[in-house]
């Protein structure tokens, strides 16, 4: 079980989380009023460390929006010019003529476009380089948790985390917020000029924003709402679709392929039904703004035409008055529409964020120090997995191994073989009891230390999709190619190797699926050579291969137990003979323990019913 966990991720990672990764560490636990301000927080920890660009951004901004809000005042102006013989006076230049109100009208435009170019530029790198950093924090967190967490999550969804939800985040930052400082600032400063255009008819625009302001909220929740769980059962698309690509083989073999389809379609129409009410709910509030916007617009265009009537505005400032309102309206539009989007972003945001609140792995201090002796000692241990509190795999178990001594662990399925080396590994800790290394707690060694000195040549290998060399070198990243091909070579690998056209630089493909299985598992023993570990755990290493793979893997494996405390975990019985002890686990405990021959005398010992009914077969 745990080796096919073990080759599905890279390792884990060997530095300290990053500054902005600590910052969202410490943010408070907020209320659910307060979850908008307390992601967003969240988010800007990514963008504060390239804040001289998102300020120069910004400053770019305000200059386009300054430009912006210039140009309904300059189009009245240019419409009081062309109605009166001796032109208006614009503040800073005195008396224009229409032609000159004109050209200053085109620079406002000139400079607007200008400031536009350089604020979206801005954005998109501040954007781009803080998304970069949330995808390496977020993916560096993933793979230094443990094995508990991984053990009760499945793969499809977590790749959804680093994939759709940041994808969903990068719009947010990089168009979307933008966009709202561009309309806030459309927003506050057209509210001001129509204010100081007119008293009255601002009063009047303005009697409509308690209603979108409540609108907004009611609406915001239960979006907000919505969005996560269609986050939710699109992971959960993204599951099914990796869970049967990646067991293609068995899908076809059972002709599986409609079932598949109607199980992925389920949670596929599920996904559409919660789009459908979001949309729904988006839809009713979009349909809300705009009948407050427009409505309140028609009753200013109704008043403002009234006033001219009766002369007591210019037609220049009605028309600077019904372009600053249309502004302002315009700004509300798209700020109800970027509200709902980041209703969107708040759910990928919790999302992403739950990962790296997640409680890693304690990794403090490094993989260097002196190599083990290699005396492992389990005392009484007692484990349950957390996933299955109620079930004792392990049950007051305790074994000794001296250094460079071949244990061999045999017993039903299901007794606690594996899970006794996954304890080694750490990839779990005892509930009760103590596993001591070299005399030691195990738990008093670094984690990085202690792997460093383990290596595993699992069943069923499953190699990374790069070359062959690159997968040896896994065992040991830096070795040269000279150490890579003498430990491909001790690992009767080096034949098949070099048979290839591109030899070392032989393409392996997804999982090695280009490699036979007796190929794949000397790769996985190279790579455990390449590592030279004191403490070895062979998991079923030769079960699945032919005779003569199996001699060849036989006497690559010879090799590499040599002068290491090695652990065999084996339903063939054939294969641990000349082990120095076997351990026969049944129940969860060490139910007999000595050589081949002692326990195959033992009268009505379970190792000797085993033996006898694997050679009568």
């Amino acid at each position: 079980m745990f080796a096919r966990e073990l080759t599905d991720y890279p390792p884990v990672s060997r530095r300290s989380p990053s500054p902005q990764s600590a910052a969202i560490d410490r943010l408070p636990k907020a209320k659910l009023n307060r979850e908008t301000l307390r992601e967003a927080a969240g988010l800007f920890a990514y963008v504060l460390p390239y804040r001289r660009g998102f300020f120069g951004g910004l400053a770019a901004l305000t200059v386009g929006n300054a430009a912006g809000l210039c140009f309904p005042f300059l189009a009245g102006a240019l419409i009081d010019a062309a109605l009166t013989a001796g032109g208006v006076s614009l503040p800073g230049l005195g008396a224009a003529s229409l032609d000159q109100v004109a050209w200053v009208l085109a620079g406002t435009v000139t400079l607007q476009a200008a400031a536009a170019f350089l604020s979206s530029l801005a954005f998109n790198r501040v954007g781009q380089r803080a998304l970069i950093d949330l995808r390496r924090d977020t993916y560096a967190r993933l793979i230094r948790l443990p094995m508990v967490f991984f053990s009760q999550r499945r793969v499809g969804e977590l790749t959804s985390r680093i994939s759709a939800d940041i994808g969903q985040i990068e719009g947010a930052l990089i168009f979307s917020l933008p966009q709202m400082i561009r309309q806030a600032f459309l927003l506050v400063g057209g509210t001001v000029l129509i204010a100081l255009t007119s008293g009255r008819l601002t009063l009047i625009m303005l009697s409509t924003l308690p209603i979108l302001i409540a609108a907004a909220v009611y609406f915001g929740r239960k979006m907000r709402v919505l969005a996560r769980e269609t986050q939710d059962r699109l992971a959960e698309t993204g599951t099914i679709v990796e869970e049967t690509l990646q067991g293609i083989a068995s899908v076809k073999a059972f002709a599986n392929e409609g079932y598949e389809q109607g199980r992925y379609q389920r949670v596929n129409e599920s996904v559409l039904s919660l789009a459908l009410r979001t949309a729904r709910w988006r839809a009713g509030f979009t349909s809300l703004v705009i009948a407050s916007l427009f409505g309140g617009i028609v009753v200013v265009l109704w008043s403002g035409a009234r006033l001219l009537q009766l002369g007591e505005i210019t037609a220049g400032e009605l028309t600077r008055f019904v372009l600053y309102t249309t502004f302002v309206a315009g700004a509300m539009g798209q700020a109800a529409e970027i509200f709902s989007q980041f209703q969107k972003t708040i759910g990928s945001t919790q999302r992403v964020r739950e990962l790296l609140r997640e409680t890693t792995e304690d990794e403090t201090g490094g993989g260097g120090g002196p190599r083990f002796r290699g005396d492992v000692e389990f005392r009484d241990i007692v484990f349950r997995y957390p996933s299955r509190v109620n079930v004792t795999v392990l049950n007051g178990v305790s074994l000794h191994a001296a250094p460079g001594e071949k244990i061999a662990l045999v017993g039903p399925s299901g007794a606690g073989k594996s899970t006794l080396t996954a304890l080694l590994l750490r990839f779990y800790d005892p509930d009760s009891g103590t596993l001591r290394i070299d005399g030691r707690d195990a738990r008093d060694y670094p984690l990085p230390r202690l792997r460093s000195q383990l290596a595993i040549v699992p069943q069923d290998v499953l190699l990374f999709g790069g070359t062959i060399g690159e997968n040896i070198g896994y065992g040991r990243p830096g070795a040269s190619p000279e150490e890579i091909k003498a430990a491909a070579k001790l690992a009767n690998a080096d034949d098949f190797i070099t048979g290839f056209p591109e030899g070392y630089g032989t393409v392996v493909g997804d999982r090695g699926i280009k490699l036979s299985g007796g190929q794949r598992q000397r790769v996985a023993i190279a790579r455990a050579l390449l590592k030279n570990p004191a403490i070895l755990i062979l998991d079923e290493a030769t079960s699945s291969l032919d005779s003569e793979s199996e001699h060849l893997v036989q006497e690559a494996l010879n090799r590499l137990m040599k002068d290491r405390t090695t652990f065999i975990v084996a339903h063939r019985l054939a294969t641990i003979r000349e082990a120095d002890r076997i351990a026969v686990i049944d129940g969860g405990r060490v139910v007999e323990l000595g050589t081949h021959d002692e326990l195959s005398a033992r009268e009505g010992g379970l190792y000797r019913r085993l033996s006898e009914l694997q050679f009568r077969a």
